[in-house]
């Protein structure tokens, strides 16, 4: 080989490394340059939690399969989603306005009185519907061994009323009062789901308040270790409260629901789970979890029966709390807004 075709080859091989290191170094520019404007176009990581309420309860398993399922379909949005465990409905609104929590679960009833400032809330809270969810069916439950056989037989007992600061006075005060039975007649012990179910077990306490969305994982819980007895609600105080109060309606669980639970029961929703979020949340957060969770609802069902509750004839019923616009936006846009 000449000199001269030596040089030549030399410089073919340098011109050759010199290309390929052109186009590696505009690959890796586009990739950063893509990667940036992905990047910029997902924008900040927004960490949402979805607040429910104490293990035992339907709030708690409800409030976890939805955060689930909207965090794992989020596409391509810079979210990361996530359920917390509460006290329950009056932590989640008090946290909600503090700015603590993106969205949780409530009782409707609860919520009813302080978005108005009623009862013991003292001034309007600012916190907005997203959807209405299942029924919450609530009820005392006894051993069948037990006195206690009726609602007034409760006098004189220690019976559970829930956790402390989850509200639930604004529809038990109600309910006892028009069974003819106000909290001085017994002793209000507080506890979560779950552990009113071991108070029950152990005998340090008699009867316990139970419930929310069907099946309640307490509930299943008792029935399953327990001989237990529904105990009935009077049909003239029943009658009583759905006429004077808004967020009382009849509720039946189905035969065979629960353990040894042969009939129906004819019980009452005494205020329905809902989503709720803050009005101070901005519109397009709202609209997009709304989007979300609503074309995946058949993912919650998976995960707790209650998710049936997500479908056009109930999300958009009316509980006395204003929607939220983002959540309205939604709706409009499907055409299940009435």
């Amino acid at each position: 080989m000449s000199l001269f075709e030596g040089r030549k080859r030399t410089k073919w091989k340098n011109l050759r490394s010199f290309l390929i290191l052109g186009v590696i170094t505009t690959l890796f520019f586009n990739v950063f340059v893509a990667t940036g404007n992905a990047q910029k176009k997902r924008g900040k990581r927004q960490f949402l939690s979805v607040g429910t309420a104490p293990p035992g309860g339907a709030f708690f398993v409800v409030g976890g399969a939805i955060a689930q399922v909207v965090g794992e379909n989020v596409g391509d949005l810079n979210w990361k989603v996530s359920a917390e465990a509460t006290k329950g409905t009056q932590e989640n609104i008090r946290r909600l306005v503090r700015g603590e929590l993106e969205f949780a679960l409530a009782n409707a009833a609860i919520s009813y009185f302080a978005v108005r400032g009623e009862g013991a809330w003292g001034k309007e809270h600012p916190v907005r519907a997203v959807m209405t969810l299942a029924p919450n069916i609530a009820l005392f439950i006894t051993k069948k061994s037990s006195s206690v056989k009726k609602i007034a037989d409760l006098k004189g007992k220690r019976v559970v009323v829930g956790p402390a600061g989850a509200g639930f006075d604004y529809f038990l005060a109600p309910i006892l009062k028009a069974h003819g039975v106000t909290y001085q007649d017994f002793t209000p012990l507080h506890n979560t789901q779950a552990g009113a179910v071991d108070m029950l077990a152990d005998n340090s306490a008699v009867a316990a308040f139970l419930g929310g969305a069907v099946p309640t994982a307490s509930i299943t819980q008792a029935s399953a270790s327990q001989d237990i007895l529904f105990i009935p609600f009077d049909d003239e105080a029943k009658q009583n409260l759905f006429e004077n109060y808004p967020f009382f309606n009849a509720a039946t669980i189905p035969a065979k629901t629960y353990r040894g639970q042969d009939e129906p029961f004819h019980g009452m929703n005494v205020g329905a789970m809902h989503l709720i979020t803050s009005a101070n949340l901005d519109e397009e957060t709202v609209y997009q979890f709304t989007k979300i969770l609503y074309e995946h609802r058949a993912e919650v069902v998976k995960k707790h029966p209650a998710g049936k509750a997500i479908n056009p004839k109930n999300i958009v019923k009316d509980t006395g709390t204003p929607f939220h616009p983002g959540a309205i936006r939604y709706y409009k846009e499907i055409g299940i807004w009435p």
